[in-house]
């Protein structure tokens, strides 16, 4: 019975995670792939941890306390995880268990050396890597010290470092055990890390191999600079050799030390190129073994390669499955669309059934594939003009594919595909009746929805849908729609442009758009500061919203209302979901809490609204944007009847600025209509997932959340569903948020990094696009939640990315700054209509800049200042 403490590393297999850990079990893996030497050894498995578990005094008590301290509160962290940690290792080994290893040191050769290896459940998965978050010792002689070292093992589950690790990514302390393997030490003339896909770029089809003298301690302690080789195709492409000045050997009686290295051999290569060679072409074996790419820790004895780890490489990007071997090139959607979190399995499929390109998943977000519009000289151009107007980072990214001109094929004609092209919209006449009639349509189409579908459940509300996604796409690809969009995005680069050449002014469109008709998110702002106007007066309504978060979402509105002045209040609000409740933060993903469901989200911002403004901004502040538009108008056409040709020139303008505040604002309404009919949809299929729970089929009504739309389709006809998928699609989400999504993304899984190229702003300034002009300083805050907004007039918003949701916000605030966007993305649009300075693009801004620092924001000039 006490044998199943201890398995032999070649009895392992690698699906024995819960029983050896993830190290054991790629341990096991390992160790039958042909032609890979894997030193022997056994493990001590998880039976034996949870009997040690068993005899910790109140162990349920001390991890209740740690799982309620905050993941911020270091200190409180470590003082628990270190009373855990002294308490393990103070505890007797039974009898029988440590007559387990004992006996298995024998087998393996009680005197020799041995490295005693952490092995927990919930490392070197797929998803989640735990690298160095539990302990490692080197040679380890002797059964006694042999089984005080397992004893740290177990102890490390518990190390600061470890405790953080799991808070911050959802596990629970008590579903992680602890395993250690014990394996005979090796000895190596030189050690390293081999990478089988380059941790940086993420291409698949590079190795990296880091490799020094010793053992490979000195690499993972950051002791000395390792080698560095690259290999592609069985080449090594690039190379750098270290001065290796120091290195990490075993002692004869355990133990390890640091020595110096000769002299003479420090900038010798650790590897000759062919053993680089050859070693990479083993880690290709194990990465085909294991299906992905590896992280592989070897060992150099005697000219003969042994490996003593390997794990997944967890950061890199997940490459879209395409079906065939061709080169792709595939552009992020969510940085089209602001919303570059990761989406469920069903607001992937229904976004997929309903755009009009066809979409490519990815580490739950999505990819238009761009290869075929890049292969033609004209579609690639046309194509690198729009995307370079709207985020010069794509635009570099995808001229550093083309100038590798083996990647992209060349074709005469690359047909349909991606987005439309500058300058392919029919002209349309500039008659706001136009636009009148097009939100009609809109408004039309959808109520016909909404009274359709509430006759269909079951299979027939499937069937439905499926028609409806082809109403949806119709109404998205409206002609006339398609026409009036454009008109208005031309009009404001000519502006640009023109106005830059004729009068040497930057971004004159920007003020040209203020306060423009018809657009329907910046309404969306204005209309919450007219809800301020309406609870403002009442204090004990203002003094219940301050309290609001103790309260159930769907209370929120009925306690509300018992107030004095709340019946008001709550008109108000209900009037404005009305309208705009079907909007959330990542609004694309059907999937998220809409203001309908989670009404409290807008408390924030209502209160922020009731204290920084004044009864009636809504109205001042629409009417003086416009104001100043028209002023705009008036000195530019003056100035430019001063020049040469100027009637001509000022009669052009008057044109397209006639088309810009037309159009510009019909920019927003597509989007609105979209997320109008997604709420449709979504409330149909939450009311077929409250039936498939009362049934019994499912827990819980959010469980359809990890299914595609084909797929809940069958689980309705059926009443059948795969618990264990849903589980693992919920594993999969939560590792996506781990993943920053490229802005390009190719078939070999290179995520390329596009630069701005500049050189026209001061040292230390963070680059952007400029997408808003003016020049403004004042306090930042870092807002990552919009339900956690807390604003002061002045404040400037930094944030990752705004999409519609987000407009409430702008009305408070004096200046933006996103991580993602471009010219004509929903947060500029808005920027501009409400003359707010932006500067967008800036890449990790709300890392580099913490919240509560005074920056300057040059939203004219495309760059942002820290302040002392």
């Amino acid at each position: 019975m006490s044998e199943r403490y201890v398995l032999d590393l070649r009895e392992v297999a690698e699906t024995q995670v819960a029983v050896v850990g993830g190290k054991g079990g790629h341990l096991g893996g390992l160790s039958r792939i042909e032609g890979i030497r894997v030193p022997d050894g056994f493990c001590v498995t998880t039976d034996a941890f949870r009997q040690i578990m068993a005899e910790v005094p109140s162990i349920d008590d001390q991890l209740d306390q740690l799982s309620r301290v905050n993941p911020d509160d270091r200190e409180a962290i470590r003082t628990l995880s270190a009373r855990i940690r002294r308490t393990i290792e103070g505890i007797a080994i039974p009898g029988d268990l440590a007559g387990a290893i004992t006996r298995a040191l024998g087998r393996h050769g009680e005197q020799a050396a041995y490295a005693v290896r952490s092995s927990a459940t919930a490392e070197d998965l797929p998803t989640a890597s735990f690298a160095g978050q539990q302990d490692t010792y080197l040679n380890v002689v002797g059964p006694t010290a042999i089984l005080q070292h397992i004893s740290r093992c177990w102890a490390s589950l518990f190390t600061e470092r470890a405790v953080i690790y799991r808070r911050r990514g959802g596990i629970d302390h008590r579903t992680v055990h602890m395993a250690v393997v014990v394996q005979r030490m090796v000895f190596p003339d030189a050690a390293g890390i081999l990478f089988t896909a380059d941790p940086v770029t993420g291409n698949r089809k590079v190795a990296t191999v880091d490799a020094g003298f010793g053992l490979g301690e000195a690499l993972v302690s950051g002791l000395v600079n390792p080698d560095v080789f690259t290999v592609r195709h069985g080449e090594i492409v690039a190379r750098t050799i270290a001065a290796k000045q120091r290195a990490v050997h075993a002692l004869p009686d355990g133990g390890t030390r640091e020595a110096a290295i000769d002299a003479r051999r420090q900038e010798q290569p650790a590897l000759t190129d062919a053993q680089v060679v050859r070693l990479v072409e083993l880690g290709r074996r194990i990465e085909a073994h294991f299906g992905r790419p590896q992280d592989i820790e070897w060992c150099l004895v005697d000219d003969d390669f042994q490996i003593v780890q390997s794990r997944p490489i967890t950061t890199l990007f997940p490459i879209p499955e395409s079906g065939d071997q061709e080169n792709h090139v595939y552009l992020s959607v969510g940085h089209q669309q602001m919303m570059t979190d990761p989406m469920k399995p069903l607001g992937i499929s229904v976004w997929q059934l309903t755009a009009m390109a066809p979409m490519h998943e990815a580490g739950g977000r999505l990819f238009v594939n761009a290869t075929r519009r890049l292969a033609s000289p004209a579609s690639r151009a046309a194509l690198l003009d729009v995307v370079g107007r709207g985020d010069p980072l794509i635009r570099d990214a995808l001229e550093t594919v083309l100038e590798r001109d083996d990647f992209v094929p060349s074709l005469p004609d690359a047909g349909p595909g991606g987005p439309p092209a500058r300058g392919a919209s029919a002209p349309i006449e500039t008659d706001p009746a136009i636009v009148t009639g097009l939100i009609e349509r809109s408004r039309t189409s959808i109520a016909a929805l909404e009274r359709d579908i509430r006759t269909k459940t079951g299979p027939a509300l499937f069937d439905f849908l499926r028609e409806a996604f082809e109403e949806h796409k119709r109404v998205l690809t409206d002609p006339l729609s398609m026409q009036a969009i454009m008109a208005g995005m031309e009009a404001t680069w000519w502006l640009n442009d023109t106005l830059r050449e004729w009068l040497g002014e930057k971004n004159a469109a920007d003020r040209l758009t203020l306060s423009a008709p018809d657009n329907v998110t910046s309404e969306m702002g204005l209309a919450l500061l007219d809800v301020a106007d309406v609870i403002r007066p009442h204090p004990e309504v203002v003094a219940f919203l301050r309290g609001v978060e103790s309260i159930e979402d769907d209370a929120f509105l009925d306690e509300l209302a018992k107030l004095a002045g709340g019946a008001e209040a709550r008109d108000a609000i209900e009037s404005y979901l009305d309208r705009y409740g079907m909007r959330c933060v990542g609004e694309i993903d059907i999937t998220r809490p809409r203001w309908r469901e989670r009404p409290t989200t807008l408390v924030p911002v209502i209160l922020d609204n009731v204290r920084n403004f004044e009864p009636g901004a809504a109205g001042r502040r629409f009417e003086q944007g416009r104001q100043k538009a028209r002023e705009k108008e008036r000195d530019v056409l003056s100035r430019l009847r001063a020049l040469p040709d100027g009637d001509r020139k000022a009669d052009e303008a008057k044109r397209m600025i006639d088309r810009v505040r037309t159009f510009i604002g019909y920019r927003e309404y597509p989007k609105y209509g979209i997320i109008s009919r997604y709420f449709v949809y979504k409330r149909a299929l939450l009311a077929e997932a409250e039936r498939l729970v009362e049934a019994g089929v499912l827990p819980e009504q959010e469980d359809i959340f990890y299914l595609t739309f084909q797929e809940l389709h069958d689980v309705v006809r059926s009443h059948q569903v795969d618990d264990r998928l849903i589980q693992r699609r919920k594993d999969a989400f939560r590792s996506y948020h781990a993943l920053t999504p490229p802005r390009v993304l190719t078939s070999d899984g290179e995520a390329v990094t596009g630069a701005y190229r500049r050189d026209d702003a001061p040292a230390g300034a963070l680059i952007g696009l400029p997408v808003s002009a003016g020049t403004i300083e004042g306090r930042a805050r870092v807002i990552l939640d919009m339900g956690e907004a807390d604003l002061e007039a002045g404040d400037i918003l930094v944030t990752a990315f705004t999409d519609p949701s987000w407009s409430p916000l702008f009305v408070g605030i004096a200046g933006l700054v996103t991580e993602v966007g471009g010219l004509m993305t929903h947060g500029a649009v808005i920027a501009r209509e409400y003359g707010l300075p932006a500067v967008v693009g800036v890449e990790r801004a709300t890392r580099l800049i913490r919240d509560g620092q005074r920056i300057r924001v040059h939203g004219t000039d495309g760059y942002v200042e820290i302040l002392p």
